[in-house]
């Protein structure tokens, strides 16, 4: 299918009859503009089917309400999945934005979970107890409980013994016909029975009719002692005896075509504090694969393989050690291997066992093991980097498809022999093979550009099943069947089982209404239709694999969009465009100006969780830029050329307008913005500070670092009128005997982001020159570090200096205190520090790394220090706060709704503008946390 084809078909009319019937069920939950539609087309697998209309329930009885209209229905949550289970051309239910819940129960044991939870939140509600939930894919930083529960999630650590299925303890399931039945109540057996009669008995004489086969019992022991997600997990039939029971078990791995999960119940393992690991380098994959059994026999937690691609791959990584980089690979493979343990003496016994297990293995390198947490973390970000760098090499306009597969341990180097000769035979170049060893568990990538023929990929995909299932393996470890496999479900069970799995759609979905096209079909090439093709944009988005990890740390993401459909949407307006659909490309356009241009923080954050380090703020910046007219672009370099001047205006325009009658100014901006532009006028409210004060320079001789407090000091006054992080500093450095240079024309620098976000090039090169005159004067060519006193300010000046000035350091206030300040100072009198503090990072505080000297001044200013759940970017942005409130409130509200329950002493951040931006959420008051060391140490 070509990309031209694509756009062609994928956007017709939605059905009016279904819109009308699903208004009449839930009213005001449907989404069907252009965008909203094929923003949500798209999910992390290779298939592309548009939904009629995106739903957005907001609870299981509206879901309920909605099943029981009879139209066919596709849950979605994170969109993670690889298979195609996330994707449909009926309507999309949006289970992520409405279905968050987690409840920790038992002290840790246990955790109560709604499907859109995202797994790595739910651990870190559980860290606190010592625990974290048994699965532990990859993807944790994005995928939700409702996929872990979907696609009976493991990963590296849990094997078959902790994952999804195992640790899975009762759900709340909405059935088909809008039932709603708790399997964990006393009486869920007696309820099933008497509200879904049909069902209840079916599944009982299924149970029977498994464990009088032989054959069948056979073979499901057999294909579920393995890793395994293909099909439907009839293990549940000889694993549980009531019809609850099974049903509970059957909806694990089910991908959405059983029943919706409103609710789980999980039990939890413990979170081992403590681990060593090391990359145990071979001469072939064979002496690797004949290491495994003595390695697994010294318990460790994971044992990860990485082929000869792999390693070449890795050492080019920058955190590849010296023994790494050294290595010219020829057929050498590595295993990447961890123990963990909690008491310090029995993982140093675990270490003495391992290192008596290498000892006596042929190894093409020395193999040790690391307890040092950024040596641990280098080895994994290598063995996680895998994807991200084959993916992100990849030719434009190509797919990275990750496929997974699980055989028995002894048969594994023969699969990875199979698929060496399938990949050359093929032409795949660069694919990569990796996996869980100890499981049998392989992971392979292929790139492929689907265009009208696919049939490469119908050849090399009949190929690897054979491979596969000749050796007892499974076509789906981890990732689920979706649509990818199937069509070789009959295959990989026989004839039997695979009419058992039938007659469980049937019982649990007579309609045939749950997520139509996945799991079982009988197209023999379902797995070749309906391809994505990926459209050649633009070079800031075009490595985007469409993963969405992005998705989880996007401060918009319940507004408009997330980076994943800004990147997607891009791609949909140029397919749109070389279809000859020009209306089409103009309506997404215009909804792309509001949805993903003027409500994009360009905070970042999407960066630290992409795989592939795509940062989706560079794309809106450039956007941004193309739409300034000429009179724009003049204005801002202008302000960027008289920015003293500017920002005394803007300080007493703050004043006037704090000053003005009630209701007055609200009036005057309100009015501006209904006659201009609503993206350049701010909206001026009540709870907004009058303005701050000028910035001054400061001589110093023999200074021990340059100072340059940020322009917001002087647009903005300090929290409830105390003296700001200026004076703050100031005083700090004072205290503690340092000296600090304000260089002169200090009035006139900024770190250039008002410029940079908003695409303003010209005036960020103006600003940018006379920052770096400035201050390379200023530091004695370098000699000083510069101190800034607002995160977003760091990172700016940090940004703008690194090709202008690389000799110029810069160091954040809190930073220069924490290392500098701190420790000259006396401890505070007692009672003087705060009994509790509410702390925000800020998004830039985070990409910088401050976190360590955020938390080391925040314990020092309070007896207990909280992130508040719920902690993100909070989209302030500078101004864009005030130009989009409506961006903020949303980022902001599940942080609020926590910081209203705690009732804290204090709270703080470490930017001017997320302290404003935060104290309107919240309704309490944020300094920075500066200010308030200043406070406590006085």
């Amino acid at each position: 299918m070509s990309p031209s084809d694509a756009g062609a078909r994928r956007l017709t009319p939605p059905d009016p009859a279904a819109l009308a019937a699903v208004e009449a069920a839930v009213p005001g939950i449907t989404r069907a503009r252009a965008s909203d539609r094929l923003g949500m087309a798209h999910d992390a697998s290779h298939y592309l089917l548009t939904p009629q209309a995106v739903l957005v329930p907001e609870n299981a009885d509206q879901v309920a309400a909605l099943l029981r209209t009879g139209l066919p229905l596709t849950f979605r949550s994170g969109g993670t999945s690889l298979s195609g289970q996330g994707v449909s051309e009926h309507l999309l239910v949006d289970t992520r934005r409405h279905f968050r819940g987690i409840e920790v129960l038992d002290d840790g044991a246990r955790v109560r979970v709604q499907p859109g939870a995202v797994l790595r939140q739910v651990n870190a509600r559980l860290a606190a107890y010592g625990r974290r939930l048994g699965p532990d894919p990859a993807s944790e930083a994005a995928c939700t409980i409702g996929g872990v529960v979907a696609n009976n999630s493991s990963g590296m650590t849990c094997g078959t013994h902790a994952n999804t299925y195992r640790t899975l303890e009762s759900m709340v399931l909405v059935l088909a016909s809008g039932t709603v039945l708790d399997t964990g109540a006393p009486d869920a057996d007696a309820r099933l029975r008497a509200l879904e009669p049909a069902l209840a008995e079916g599944l009982e004489r299924l149970r029977d009719r498994v464990r009088g086969n032989p054959e069948s019992v056979r073979r499901l022991t057999a294909q579920f002692a393995l890793k395994n997600t293909m099909g439907y997990g009839l293990n549940s039939f000889l694993d549980h005896d009531s019809p609850a029971q099974i049903l509970t078990r059957l909806v694990v791995g089910s991908e959405g075509t059983l029943a919706f999960v409103a609710r789980a119940v999980l039990r939890t393992v413990p979170a081992h504090r403590l681990a060593a690991t090391g990359l145990v380098v071979f001469p072939t994959l064979r002496a690797a694969m004949a290491a495994v059994p003595e390695i697994v026999a010294a318990g460790p937690a994971a044992v990860e393989l990485l082929d000869a691609e792999s390693l070449r791959v890795a050492r080019t990584d920058p955190g590849a050690d010296g023994v790494l980089r050294a290595l010219e690979v020829r057929d050498h493979a590595a295993l990447l291997v961890e123990w963990q343990e909690s008491a310090p003496e029995v993982l140093a016994g675990r270490e003495r066992e391992a290192a008596e297990v290498f000892a006596r293995l042929d190894l093409a390198a020395p193999a040790r093991l690391s307890g040092d947490a950024a040596g641990r973390a280098a080895l994994w970000r290598i063995r996680k980097g895998l994807y991200a760098a084959v993916a992100g090499a990849r030719p434009s306009g190509t797919t990275a498809l990750l496929e997974d597969v699980a055989v028995p341990v002894p048969v594994l180097a023969d699969l990875c022999d199979d698929l060496a000769g399938l990949f050359a035979r093929h032409r795949y170049e660069r694919s990569v093979i990796f996996g869980h060893a100890k499981d049998g568990n392989l992971h392979f990538m292929l790139n492929e550009r689907f265009g009208a023929d696919p049939e490469r990929y119908a050849e090399f995909t009949e190929e690897m099943v054979g491979a596969v299932l000749d050796r007892g393996g499974t076509l789906k470890a981890e990732h689920g069947t979706g649509r990818v496999m199937a069509p070789f479900v009959r295959r990989q069970y026989g004839d039997e089982l695979y009419e058992v799995m039938r007659e469980v759609k049937r019982l649990c979905d007579p309609g045939g209404t749950l997520n139509p096209g996945v799991v079982l079909t009988d197209d023999p090439r379902a797995h070749l239709r309906d391809l994505k093709p990926v459209v050649t944009v633009e070079p800031e988005v075009d490595r985007c694999v469409e993963c969405g990890y992005c998705e989880p740390v996007c401060p918009s993401r319940d507004l408009t969009t997330t980076p994943r459909q800004r990147i997607v949407l891009r791609r949909e307006i140029a397919a749109a465009r070389a279809a000859g659909d020009e209306a089409l490309a103009l309506r997404l356009e215009r909804e792309y100006d509001y949805d993903a241009v003027d409500t994009c923080a360009v905070d970042g954050m999407c960066a630290t969780a992409c795989p592939v380090l795509i940062n989706t703020g560079d794309l809106t910046k450039r956007l941004r830029a193309e739409r300034h007219g000429r009179a724009a672009r003049a204005g801002w370099t202008s302000a960027a050329r008289h920015w003293g001047a500017v920002t005394r205006a803007m300080d007493l325009a703050m004043d006037a307008a704090a000053a003005a009658p009630a209701g007055l100014a609200e009036r005057a901006s309100r009015a501006a913005r209904a006659a201009g532009d609503p993206d350049a006028i701010p909206q001026w409210t009540r709870d907004l500070p009058p303005g701050g004060v000028p910035r001054r320079a400061a001589s110093a001789e023999r200074a021990d670092a340059v100072y340059v407090p940020s322009c917001l000091n002087t647009m903005f006054a300090p929290a409830d009128g105390g003296p700001g992080v200026m004076a703050a500093v100031s005083r700090l450095a004072a205290r503690a005997g340092l000296r600090l240079r304000v260089p002169e024309g200090v009035q006139s620098l900024c770190c250039g982001t008002p410029w940079s976000s908003k695409g303003f090039t010209e005036g960020y090169e103006v600003m940018r020159d006379r920052v770096r005159k400035t201050l390379l004067t200023a530091t004695e060519g370098g000699r000083l570090p510069v101190i800034s006193d607002a995160a977003s300010c760091t990172e700016g000046f940090e940004r703008l200096l690194a090709a202008a000035a690389p000799a110029v350091r810069v160091v954040d206030a809190v930073t220069f205190v924490a290392e500098h300040v701190l420790p000259r100072l006396p401890q505070p009198p007692e009672g003087r520090k705060r009994a509790s503090l509410a702390l925000h990072p800020t998004c830039s505080s985070t990409r910088l790394g401050l976190d360590a000297a955020v938390a080391k001044i925040a314990v020092a200013v309070a007896d207990e220090v909280v992130v508040p759940e719920g902690w993100q970017c909070c989209a302030f942005a500078g101004d864009r706060g005030m130009l989009h409130p409506e961006l903020t409130a949303s980022a902001t509200r599940a942080e609020a709704a926590s910081v209203a329950e705690g009732g804290f002493d204090a709270h703080a951040s470490v930017n001017r503008t997320c302290e404003i931006g935060l104290t309107r959420a919240t309704g309490k008051t944020y300094h920075h946390l500066l200010e308030l060391l200043d406070q406590v140490t006085r």
